[in-house]
């Protein structure tokens, strides 16, 4: 039924490779040839010329006899001849003088001797009415804290940072509320972020402003040993052992203690303490109390272990454990008493009589007094950089500016009130940028003001003419 059968084969061609192969092609290209060429150039020859006159002599010198000819007044040469003999000798004597040495012509108006830069305040503190009672810079220049107090009443302590960028003077970097009024602040000489503060009701706190939860460091507490008055100031003092600080604090009630930092505890221990009693305060008048109290204090800066106490007698006492000396006593208290940083001997204090007095350490009676105000002066600061430069803050509100190489005594320089009735209460100088001053006043504002050059550089001669104002004798 089935048989086998062979057929042919049959082959088609693939159409789409020969359409591929046929639309390739090959391509070239290839860029024109670069052509480079090389050439320079170079001067053959310079040429240099140049023309000057050159007058003839014999006409130069009728020239000359004409205009000496027209110039010359009737009687001039005979005035000339006679008097030339006298204007020599003059000119010599002044050339040996040494009257005008160390002598600076200041092209500067008066007004430009000091500008303000900031006028810093807590609005809180504005609106309770709380007076600045202290100003105090820290070790680096750029920081600057204040109390302001109000009797009892709770008050702050503010910081601001002059370098900070952005820098609102009506709001303060850091704040800190006090269960009482504070007295007294002073910043660590070495550590930018300790702050020795006394408190009305007799307390000494060291604060540190890095911890922003728990900024007390160390506290006094309230002891037998401790104070039960007013802490009017505070001070560190270099303790014997290397690099480290104590607190030194005096009150109304003429104790002043000497404290060290015992971190770990959280308390300020007590290692020394004097009293400044009746007997060492001659022509007392105080009753009752065998003590007397300490308005003011001032460290020694040539001598750790010696200090100044203002007593509210109005004298002005150097203790040395005890007390050794006694200076003449004043018509009212001492607010203020501060030792020059350029010599050992001198200091200077001011009062509720109005008056600035130079004093020695070797004389009962001040070497100079000078009239700074019709009202109480409530601080006096020597300059950091001027021997001869302090200021005074008044209770007219100006801070008077002093210069005692001036031949006159009047003011150098005067700031002047933001208003009527604001006293200037504090003051202090800058000592990393010594061209600031910082005021606090009964408002509530601390002014930050720039001194020229004139009140913040040394002069020619100034500390022989300091040495000199030492060495007077006063009968």
């Amino acid at each position: 039924m089935f048989t086998d059968e062979a057929l042919d084969s049959v082959s088609i061609q693939s159409q789409w490779r020969k359409s591929q192969q046929s639309a390739q092609e090959s391509r070239g290209c290839q860029t024109k040839a670069v052509h480079r060429a090389e050439a320079e150039i170079q001067t053959v020859s310079t040429t240099i010329t140049g023309t000057q006159t050159e007058p003839r002599h014999q006409a130069t010198e009728q020239l000359l006899q004409q205009n000496h000819n027209e110039l010359e007044s009737p009687g001039l040469k005979d005035f000339l001849q006679r008097v030339e003999d006298r204007v020599i000798r003059e000119l010599v004597r002044n050339a040996k003088s040494h009257a005008f040495d160390g002598f600076q012509v200041n092209w500067e108006d008066h007004s430009s001797l000091v500008s303000c830069l900031h006028r810093l305040q807590h609005p809180s503190a504005v609106e309770r009415g709380l007076h600045v009672t202290s100003v105090s810079w820290s070790c680096t220049g750029a920081v600057i804290a204040c109390c302001g107090s109000y009797f009892t009443e709770r008050s702050y302590v503010c910081t601001w940072n002059l370098d900070r960028r952005g820098l609102n003077p009506k709001q303060a970097d850091l704040v800190f509320d006090t269960p009482t009024a504070v007295t007294a602040l002073s910043c660590h000489p070495n550590q930018p972020a300790l702050i020795a503060v006394g408190l009305y009701s007799g307390e000494v706190l060291v604060w540190d402003t890095s911890r922003t939860q728990d900024p007390i460091l160390v506290q006094s507490g309230m002891s037998a040993d401790s104070h039960r008055e007013p802490v009017y100031q505070v001070a560190w003092v270099p303790l014997q052992k290397k690099g480290e600080f104590g607190v030194l604090s005096a009150s109304s009630g003429g104790r002043v203690l000497l404290w060290t930092l015992d971190s770990d505890q959280g308390r300020l221990v007590l290692i020394d303490a004097y009293a400044l009693v009746r007997q060492q305060v001659p022509h007392s008048s105080c009753t009752g109390s065998s003590t007397v109290g300490v308005t003011s204090l001032a460290l020694s800066p040539w001598d750790s272990d010696t200090f100044l106490v203002a007593p509210t007698e109005g004298h002005s006492v150097t203790l040395r454990a005890p007390a050794v000396f006694s200076f003449r006593p004043r018509s009212g208290p001492v607010h203020s008493v501060h030792c020059s940083p350029f010599h050992r001997n001198l200091f200077v204090s001011a009062g509720t009589d109005g008056l600035a007095h130079i004093h020695s350490l070797l004389q009962a009676n001040p070497l100079l007094s000078l009239r700074v105000s019709d009202s109480y002066v409530f601080q006096v600061q020597w300059s950091p950089t001027r021997p001869l430069v302090f200021a005074a803050a008044t209770g007219q509100g100006e801070v008077q500016i002093f210069d005692l190489g001036r031949r006159s005594l009047r003011p150098a320089a005067i700031i002047e009130p933001g208003g009527v009735g604001q006293a200037a209460t504090c003051l202090a100088f800058n000592c990393q940028n010594h061209n600031l001053l910082a005021v606090g006043k009964t408002d509530g504002t601390v002014g930050v003001w720039q001194l020229s050059g004139d009140l913040m550089e040394q002069k020619p001669r100034e500390s022989s003419q300091l040495e000199q104002i030492a060495n007077q004798a006063v009968g």
